[in-house]
């Protein structure tokens, strides 16, 4: 028999009834959420800081005029590599074998590499050799998070893992707000704040495979390896009603979410017309305030989601509070308008990580070969997907419409309004 660690023992002593698969109980739940938290809000602190303030100041520094088509660009890119790696990932990690067991490699390695290649972005001085190591960065921490989203469903049963979410979507969310903070501070010594992030990312991310000891793999069945089917794989999930459903409605709302949230800088200075240093300071102010509706609407509708083992309605709410929070700019044009949007935004956008992230993880269809990472990793797409269109579709749209970024308020609106009603054909999910 091969050595298990008692942490492994207590994972494979409970199985969800509903269905038969091991997950964690007692003060081992308890330790998994809190590192879950921890871990998911350094990655989205470290994504937001990035892509909300550092990239945008670097590539505004090199060349003021062209900086939305730059960032659009760089964006789009890196994007393109984003979400080919997190499916492809999320694979290999379902193939995995490993005294380390099949997620926690990839954790580790991922943070490492991607925090040495973060910190070499912050040396870059051209618009090309910032592209390709941000690439680099990008790619590997996509290789690492398929298999951290993973955890939730390989390790929590059904019934608590809205709770799970909870703990995951608040994690994200006050690191989003976080993130802006800690970047608009730091945004006059690019240095030092991209090696904040490396740091924080590759210590949270070994604490958390050291602390948390997944069971080994070495023991679990390993189909033979076929690329065509492997390559099939990836498309054999969209094929699901219900994934197909959560996929599209996951796709529209970040397509507008999206759309806000890579300019925001840019907003702040062209459409409320702070200075840059305004500018970087508020976003740090908004972000606060999205921090405290964040967390408490996280875990809150993660909890109420489990106690009425409901799902649809709630994520259904939050994406239509999103979308309220989006007009508000439009009515408000000025740092009010901001901070209601602010708000607003934590509430729906706090209820909706959480909650859809329990919807996923019971969307996926059921194989005996244990795709899970995979499935994610497809689902994560549709996060990735408007990452590449949304950026570059904002700046044609503020081309057409004479740089007004109310034109990128009204389209946000659109896509998340429409994306909250493709929850509702969901069959297997109330």
């Amino acid at each position: 028999m091969s050595d298990i660690s008692p942490a492994s023992r207590l994972v494979e002593a409970n199985y969800d009834p509903a269905s038969g698969t091991p997950y964690v109980a007692g003060s081992q739940k308890w330790t998994l959420l809190i590192s879950l938290l921890i871990n998911n809000f350094v990655l989205l602190a470290l994504y937001v800081g990035v892509l909300g303030v550092l990239l945008p100041n670097q590539i505004a520094a090199l060349d003021p005029e062209n900086k939305a088509n730059n960032l659009a660009i760089v964006f789009a890119i890196t994007s393109i590599f984003s979400t080919l790696t997190t499916p492809i990932a999320g694979a290999l990690s379902d193939r995995t074998r490993s005294r380390w067991g099949r997620r926690s490699p990839w954790i580790a390695i991922g943070a490492l590499v991607g925090a040495a290649a973060l910190f070499g972005v912050s040396l870059m001085t051209s618009l090309v050799s910032i592209t390709v190591i941000w690439v680099m960065a990008a790619v590997a921490l996509n290789s690492m998070q398929p298999a951290l989203t993973t955890v939730v469903a390989d390790r929590f049963s059904e019934s608590n893992r809205g709770l799970a979410g909870g703990f995951v979507g608040a994690g994200m969310t006050a690191g989003v707000a976080a993130g802006a903070v800690v970047a608009g501070r730091m945004a006059g010594d690019i240095v030092a704040a991209y090696g904040l992030f490396a740091i924080a990312i590759a210590v949270t991310c070994l604490a958390f495979v050291l602390i948390n000891r997944e069971a080994p793999s070495v023991e679990m069945k390993s189909e033979k390896f076929d690329f065509v089917s492997f390559l099939n794989g990836f498309w054999r999930p969209l094929k699901s009603h219900d994934f197909a459903w959560a996929f599209a409605g996951r796709f529209a709302i970040y397509m507008g979410y999206q759309a806000i949230a890579t300019y925001l800088l840019y907003i702040l200075q062209d459409y409320i017309k702070l200075s840059n240093e305004e500018a970087n300071i508020s976003i740090g102010n908004l972000s606060s305030v999205t921090f405290v509706f964040v967390v408490v609407s996280s875990l809150l509708g993660g909890y109420l989601s489990d106690k009425c083992n409901r799902r649809k309605p709630f994520v259904f709410f939050a994406s239509l509070i999103m979308a309220l929070a989006m007009l508000m700019p439009l009515w408000m044009p000025n740092m009010n308008g901001m901070y209601v949007y602010a708000a607003l935004i934590g509430i729906g956008y706090g209820a909706f990580m959480s909650i859809d992230l329990a919807l996923m993880t019971q969307v996926l269809p059921k194989t005996e070969q244990g795709e899970a990472g995979k499935d994610l990793g497809v689902l994560t797409t549709a996060i990735n997907i408007p990452q590449i269109i949304s950026p570059p579709m904002a700046a044609v749209l503020l081309g057409m419409f004479g740089h007004d970024y109310k034109v990128l308020f009204i389209a946000a609106v659109i896509f998340v309004g429409l994306g909250s009603f493709f929850v509702l054909p969901i069959r297997s999910v109330k």
